[in-house]
């Protein structure tokens, strides 16, 4: 490898990509139910930033399979967060598989990446009005 290419995509910054069938509905859903606001728009495109990182909603024909977290939110108070999403209308998944299981809308789950000085982490799950799946998480030391 020479220097050139060297650490291309480490230096990269990441931004996720979440398909909407409808711009206006979607726009709607991240205002009213997470209190979200695009910092920058462009026909077809809705640009968000929470703390530095950026996702876009896109306009698209096409819809996620939901069967998977898409995106997630790190947060400090998983509890807190959660009883506002549900005080705006948002609706969390009921996880019951083996190894995992929430309980008012929160799981607990077991272990974490040893670089971020946490040994697990709780979780919650929803969809947003296009039916991409959304996690919120807070790492437990």
């Amino acid at each position: 490898m020479n220097a050139h290419d060297e650490n291309t995509l480490a230096r990269a910054r990441v931004a996720t990509r979440l398909p909407a069938q409808d711009l206006d509905r979607a726009r709607r859903f991240y205002a009213e139910r997470l209190g979200l606001e695009p910092v920058d728009e462009r026909s077809g495109g809705l640009l968000y930033r929470c703390a530095g990182a950026d996702f876009v909603l896109f306009r698209s024909t096409g819809a996620s399979s939901g069967t998977f977290t898409q995106m997630a939110f790190e947060v400090d108070d998983i509890e807190g967060v959660v009883a506002e999403l549900k005080r705006r209308g948002v609706v969390f998944e009921d996880v019951d598989v083996p190894g995992l299981r929430t309980t008012d809308g929160i799981a607990e789950i077991e272990g974490n990446y040893p670089s971020k000085g946490a040994r697990a982490e709780r979780g919650a799950w929803f969809r947003d009005s296009e039916g991409n799946l959304l996690g919120v998480g807070e790492p437990v030391v």
